[in-house]
């Protein structure tokens, strides 16, 4: 997924791209840390939404006029760029959905009214993000399904013993799990997972919400029956996500939203469905946002994935170093192994609440809560963290900010 033509550089230089981290909060210049929920927009997105709306506004696939033409081209284009992204075979294995988290649910909901009944399980792990947990749980609810946890270990690894359990056992259908952690950064040996679980004749799903802004992503080299994805954690805008999966996999799958365009014959008796993707897009889409991810897919794609991720690295090992000497301080995450720039730490005497607002009041913005993670945080023993993550136009200034904040906090709460 490198791009060999790269002309951008993450950091300090491209900052200019992006409006927002120009301007100051309480008098401080914005130093944006909360990259893991949602990312910033480069210039060239937020033109391209106004560049659609001026110039191309049309609803898709329903009039012969020019406007609609161009507006059906241009987001059918848009398919296929998301799918040279991630190295998908066809863009009609691409479905656009609102987020990551509609995306499960079109899958769990596809999987678990048709194709799953009463004693099937579903593999996840403790360390998913709520979107590949509630659903399944919903489907348990509904069908009687089973749900099993992977375990994870102490240091924030999949604990791999477990899982090869788990997917031997005959009543195990589908494998769904994330590919890094919102909360410790981890980043899954999920290649490895899902070629034992295909071997076994398990479905495999990758929630890539986390992975996929962040590090070079292969579907045909990962061999995954699906994948999914928010474009407002790479640069895009909000409301615009996609479903990626094997077209002979989406070809068993029913529908899960009915009505228009998702048709290709209604009778008073009976429908038949339209041709891929759009037999999984019903209705009016974000036309703008699938316009818009696709301007967000080329400028990340002008700086190289590769380059991305070794971007973060490098900012997370030092920002690793520096808070190491902050007294009380109690970071997670693992010590070795793949993992993305996410920094999750809680201190002494301190509320991450508390401490949040103490660096917004610094002009910088972190997260702090459970992180939509509440059986990791149980399993960390915590209710509550802050997290600092970092995207590409980061740099080691704002991790010094980070620290000298904190170390404010360390004289306002006494901590020794």
């Amino acid at each position: 997924m490198t791009n060999s033509g790269c002309t951008k550089k993450p950091g300090k230089d491209i900052r200019e791209d992006f409006p927002i981290l120009h301007r100051k909060v309480h008098d401080h210049r914005l130093i944006y840390l909360d990259n893991a929920a949602t990312t910033q927009r480069p210039r060239s997105v937020i033109e391209s939404v106004k560049s659609f709306y001026e110039q191309t506004n049309a609803n898709i696939h329903r009039a012969v006029h020019i406007l609609s033409y161009e507006a059906t081209v241009a987001y059918e284009l848009a398919h296929k760029k998301v799918a040279q992204f991630i190295r998908a075979k066809s863009w009609r294995e691409i479905i656009f959905v609102r987020n990551t988290t509609e995306g499960l649910n079109l899958l769990a909901y596809a999987l678990g009214l048709w194709h799953l009944k009463e004693g099937d399980a579903v593999v996840i792990t403790l360390m998913e993000h709520h979107s590949n947990i509630v659903p399944w749980q919903m489907l348990r609810r509904l069908k009687g399904i089973k749900l099993y946890f992977t375990r994870i270990t102490k240091d924030g690894l999949i604990d791999l013993d477990h899982y090869m359990e788990l997917i031997e056992k005959p009543e195990v259908k589908v494998v769904s799990m994330t590919m890094a952690s919102n909360v410790l950064g981890t980043v899954t040996p999920f290649q490895e997972m899902v070629h034992e679980a295909r071997k076994r004749g398990k479905i495999t799903i990758l929630d890539g919400a986390q992975a996929v802004p962040h590090i070079p992503v292969d579907v045909q080299a990962i061999g995954c029956d699906a994948l999914v994805a928010s474009g407002h954690k790479m640069l895009g805008p909000t409301g615009i996500g996609f479903v990626y999966a094997r077209r002979s996999f989406l070809e068993e799958l029913e529908p899960f939203l009915y009505g228009g365009d998702m048709i290709e014959t209604v009778t008073t008796e009976t429908a038949t469905w339209n041709e891929l993707p759009w037999k999984f897009e019903a209705g009016t889409p974000n036309i703008a946002g699938g316009v818009a991810m696709s301007a967000a897919i080329d400028y990340l794609q002008d700086i190289g994935m590769d380059a991305v991720y070794e971007h973060e690295k490098e900012l997370l090992e030092y920002a690793l170093e520096h808070l190491r000497d902050i007294p009380g301080i109690h970071m997670y995450g693992p010590e070795e192994g793949p993992r993305l720039g996410v920094l999750s730490f809680t201190m002494d005497k301190a509320h991450p609440h508390d401490i949040a607002h103490i660096l917004d009041e610094h002009g910088i913005a972190v997260r702090s809560g459970h992180h939509c993670a509440q059986p990791l945080m149980n399993f960390l023993g915590m209710d509550n963290a802050v997290r600092a993550s970092f995207y590409i136009y980061n740099d080691k200034d704002d991790v010094d900010a980070l620290v000298e904040a904190l170390k404010k906090v360390v004289k306002i709460f006494r901590i020794a």
